[in-house]
């Protein structure tokens, strides 16, 4: 896992972003105690430590805040602890171990955030309330997973910014749920990713393959990939198309077909999302989810708008790195990532 997701680094970006001395952030995914794939891969982040450092980072810190299933975050009160989901899902001690700085928004409170405003007149006027954290990183990379999401179908890459946010932020997200998936795309416009983000990598020789985001079928295929772009919308069109190619290969009696697609599960999770995040009253007031189907990466409402508000679907060229994966496959993926 160290060598693939070291040479697939390698080979997405040539890191002259990064000077000697500076301060990288790793932005993975731990929204809950489960190890991955249902949370970012601890030995893929160690690996991406490593080269950090070898390249000349001086620090790398990594963080995240956890959902709120798991984690209750307010003004005025905090149950639930992202370092001890972190430490049960392993992230922590692979932090640790390989010499990064681990963070958890939620342990320098409430005023520890800034609004950090996007650069589209669109979805979020006043902006979303972001991490103080990030002030002191000059790069940001980016480590998703590859997971299937009961609410908006996928959590990949552009889903993992809905762990920087605040919890204001995160009920807003979810109080107006019709514009959800585009809130998604569009959050990812916020200044502070667009200026400093450099480079998004996930792996996927274990897939979340139905319901999500925490729980579900674990699918392991045949041949793993590693994923890497200095694009997020580029990867996460390849990293969807990885998950749709892998459901299709799942047994109809392994999955968990009615949870897994129903727009009415999502529409009931989505309304719990909002009771925790603020009351049952909000919970009954909030906008209706309306989850769509994914038989195709071109039904992805958050990929949609992404093209919009990033200017165009991203022209992919995919690239074999070390020539370790099968030719059948890679044509495969390159079908699914490019319009008929």
């Amino acid at each position: 896992m160290e060598a693939a997701v070291t040479q697939t680094a390698c080979a997405a970006t040539d890191f002259d972003w990064l000077e000697q001395g500076q301060t990288v952030f790793i932005k993975p995914v731990n929204n809950s105690g489960f190890p991955y794939p249902a949370t970012t891969h601890p030995s893929a982040i160690s690996a991406m430590i490593k080269l950090l450092r070898k390249k000349g980072a001086q620090r790398v810190i990594v963080g995240d805040m956890s959902g709120i299933e798991y984690l209750r975050f307010f003004k005025d009160k905090t149950t639930g602890s992202t370092r001890e989901l972190m430490k049960q899902s392993g992230m922590l001690r692979a932090i640790e171990e390989a010499g990064g700085e681990p963070v958890f928004f939620e342990a320098d409170g409430w005023d520890a955030f800034y609004r950090d405003p996007t650069d589209i007149h669109g979805l979020w006027q006043n902006g979303v309330m972001m991490p103080q954290i990030l002030k002191t990183a000059d790069h940001i990379v980016l480590m998703p997973r590859c997971s299937r999401h009961v609410l908006t179908g996928a959590s990949l890459g552009l889903k993992a910014v809905v762990g920087y946010w605040r919890t204001d932020t995160r009920l807003e997200y979810h109080y107006h749920a019709r514009s959800l998936h585009e809130k998604t795309a569009e959050g990812n416009r916020a200044q502070t990713l667009l200026n400093k983000q450099r480079l998004v990598i996930s792996t996927g020789d274990k897939l979340l393959a139905t319901f999500g985001p925490d729980k579900g079928l674990i699918h392991t295929p045949s041949v793993g990939l590693v994923i890497a772009s200095e694009s997020v919308v580029a990867h996460d069109m390849v990293s969807l198309a990885w998950l749709l190619h892998n459901r299709d290969r799942i047994p109809l009696k392994n999955q968990d077909t009615f949870l897994d697609t129903s727009p009415t599960v999502a529409k009931i999770g989505n309304m719990l999302v909002v009771k925790w995040l603020s009351n049952l009253k909000n919970s009954l007031m909030s906008e209706k989810l309306i989850k769509n189907d994914l038989k195709t990466i071109w039904e992805d409402r958050v990929l949609n708008h992404a093209y919009q508000v990033f200017g165009g679907i991203p022209d992919i060229h995919l690239e074999n790195v070390q020539h370790t994966v099968p030719d059948t496959l890679v044509s495969t993926l390159d079908g699914m990532v490019h319009p008929q």
